[in-house]
C-alpha cells in the first residue's frame, strides 16, 4: 500500500513538473530600487507551448506581498491595477513589460541593486509553478527605450 501511495505521489509530482514545462520563461528581471523605494516590478516573456493556461500567482522572499498587475487608461491617465490572473493562450507569447502586465513587488525587504538576483515563483492554474532566479537590473527613464532594461556597459 506504502509503495503504491509513493508511486501515485511520484507520479503527480512528475506529471505537474511536465506541465509547468509547457510554459517557457524568458529575459526575467526586476527592477532595481533606489533606498527607501518601497516596491518594484518584475518583467518577462512567458511563451505557452501546451494548452491553455493561467498565470494565477508569484511569490518572493524578496516582498512581503507579490501580485500580478496591469496598466489601463481611465479617462486618459494611465492606472495600476491587481488582476487575478494573466491569461496565457495556447501557443503563444505574453510580454510582461512596463506600461502593462507585470509582477508587482510590494513591500520590499531591502532595496534591489543592479547585478543582484532574486528568487520568484511563479503559480499556474494547474497548480504547478516554477521557481526562478531573477536578475536586478536598473530601467532607463521614460522617453529612453521606454521599458527596456539599461545597457550593461562598462562605466
Amino acid at each position: 500500500m506504502k509503495k503504491t501511495l509513493s508511486l501515485i505521489a511520484t507520479g503527480l509530482l512528475f506529471s505537474s513538473v511536465i506541465l509547468a514545462a509547457e510554459v517557457d520563461v524568458n529575459a526575467p528581471y526586476v527592477r532595481a530600487t533606489a533606498p527607501g523605494q518601497p516596491n518594484s516590478a518584475a518583467f518577462m516573456q512567458l511563451g505557452n507551448k501546451g494548452d491553455v493556461t493561467r498565470l494565477v500567482g508569484a511569490s518572493s522572499p524578496a516582498a512581503q506581498v507579490v501580485e500580478l498587475h496591469t496598466h489601463t487608461h481611465d479617462q486618459g491617465v494611465m492606472r495600476m491595477r491587481k488582476i487575478d490572473f494573466i491569461e496565457l493562450p495556447s501557443r503563444s507569447q505574453v510580454e510582461l513589460a512596463p506600461g502593462g502586465l507585470h509582477i508587482m513587488l510590494i513591500g520590499l525587504e531591502a532595496p534591489l541593486q543592479a547585478g543582484s538576483h532574486i528568487d520568484l515563483t511563479l503559480k499556474f492554474d494547474d497548480g504547478s509553478s516554477e521557481q526562478l532566479s531573477v536578475p536586478v537590473q536598473m530601467v532607463m527613464p521614460a522617453g529612453m527605450q521606454h521599458g527596456q532594461p539599461a545597457p550593461q556597459g562598462k562605466h
